[in-house]
């Protein structure tokens, strides 16, 4: 058998995707899930700690701190999930700063939203 390059399957990485007797993919089990998420918890602090906070705009510098935890990342996650993990991470910050913002202007923050004490500044009078 030859090689098909519209395949998505990886023999050699076990979390790949597995396609079911009717072609479709198979979601990933509890465990696999749990996987992903250590990896992706993981590869997130060390962002922090190098004060990255877009790992796909400053991908040089994320591979270069980060990049064996990215790669982890990379092999328990499916890559549709990598790309939604680092792109909700910047879009969750953009959105607290927004709130931050909004509430040191005074504005009524609903219930559920994220704000805290401690990230938003005091408002100037």
């Amino acid at each position: 058998m030859g090689w098909n390059p519209f395949t998505t399957t990886d023999a050699s990485n076990p979390s790949s995707p597995q396609k079911s007797s009717d072609g479709a993919f198979i979601a990933p089990d509890r465990s696999s899930r749990s996987k992903c998420y250590e990896a992706r918890d993981a590869f997130f602090v060390c962002l922090d700690r190098a004060g990255i906070l877009d790992s796909i705009a400053e991908e040089e510098k994320a591979g270069k701190e980060c990049g064996g935890l990215d790669k982890e990342m990379g092999r328990e996650c499916a890559a549709s999930w990598v790309k939604y993990f680092k792109q909700r991470r910047v879009m969750e910050w953009k959105k607290q700063q927004t709130l931050n913002k909004l509430q040191a202007e005074g504005a009524w923050i609903p219930e559920g939203a994220t704000v805290t004490a401690a990230t938003v500044p005091k408002p100037v009078k």
